[in-house]
């Protein structure tokens, strides 16, 4: 009777489910990606339970990323460095930001030390006659420590593939260059449950590519949360964060699942990070728009404070 009343409650959810179909005829690219997401939608949690699963809190640093994204001018930039040199923030954080390639520089020589640079792409492998592309090499030469690669940006929109993203992974590492990799799944995928079908899909590219996982963080980014607005309940998001660390744990090791920091992503701001922050197995968070402003990045930043008081 319970699990006939639980399908039941879950049926009437997804019934209840108002979705935009978008035509692709009409529809531009970006919006083809993102789908519309009405802003009344009420997103299931997964379906198909993934049995076995116990949250196991990370031992890794906690970790905030901002993705800077296609943002930006030389002023403004200007404007958003001198907010985060003001900033107090909490030592015990590890502090990335991502510009735009062509003001990486600019930030690389006027930011505070306390926060490393990252790009947002990477070409994958050596420099050479591919027009348009940064090589890793280029990218360590100019001082960046971490990469972004695998974002649902550069997969839906560019149409880059999970091998290609891995292999990307593998390069960048070599050269010493740390990767925040990026997984998730779209909306139509989270309603038919496939949420870890996908996710593991996508974690298995990288682990057929990487080997060592120390100057690796993953970060789950469901693509339905990122720029709509909508973002995962902190249940949701622990809830696949605890199934990534346990496929980390089955298809890698033990060690590896327990130091990989595994970072949320989708709408996070400065007011939904603190009770985000608080889940055993969220490490941390990529951020876009909400990176853009300094003092809301350091409040997401300082939401450290709340893993604290949760543990």
């Amino acid at each position: 009777m319970a699990a006939a009343a639980a399908a039941s409650s879950l049926a009437t959810q997804v019934s209840g489910l108002r979705r935009e179909v978008l035509s692709r005829e009409s529809a531009p690219p970006t919006a083809l990606f993102l789908r519309s997401v009405h802003s009344r939608l009420r997103l299931p949690s997964i379906r198909r339970p993934h049995r076995g699963v116990v949250a196991m809190a990370g031992t890794g640093k906690f970790f905030v990323g901002g993705n800077w994204k296609c943002n930006g001018t030389k002023d403004s930039i200007t404007k958003l460095v001198a907010d985060l040199n003001d900033a107090k923030l909490e030592n015990d954080v590890d502090i990335v930001v991502a510009p735009p390639y062509i003001y990486a520089d600019q930030v690389k020589q006027s930011l505070t030390d306390r926060i490393e640079i990252s790009a947002q792409n990477c070409w994958v492998g050596k420099g050479g006659a591919f027009t348009g592309e940064i090589s890793a090499e280029q990218l360590i030469d100019i001082g960046c420590k971490w990469v972004i690669l695998g974002h649902s940006e550069r997969r839906h929109i560019i149409g880059e593939d999970d091998q290609f993203i891995g292999k990307k992974a593998a390069f960048a590492l070599s050269q010493n260059l740390k990767v925040i990799a990026c997984i998730g799944e779209k909306l139509e995928e989270r309603e038919a449950g496939k949420t870890f079908d996908v996710c593991f899909q996508q974690m298995k590219a990288f682990a057929d590519s990487i080997s060592n996982w120390m100057d690796v963080v993953i970060a789950y980014e469901p693509v339905w949360a990122i720029g709509t607005g909508k973002v995962a309940t902190p249940q949701q998001a622990q809830e696949v964060h605890a199934a990534l660390r346990d496929w980390l744990k089955k298809n890698v090791s033990a060690e590896v699942a327990s130091f990989t920091r595994i970072i949320y992503g989708g709408s996070v701001n400065g007011s939904n990070c603190s009770e985000l922050a608080k889940q055993e197995d969220i490490d941390g968070f990529l951020v876009g728009g909400a990176s853009l402003k300094g003092p809301e990045f350091a409040i997401i930043v300082n939401s450290v404070t709340s893993k604290k008081v949760a543990a």
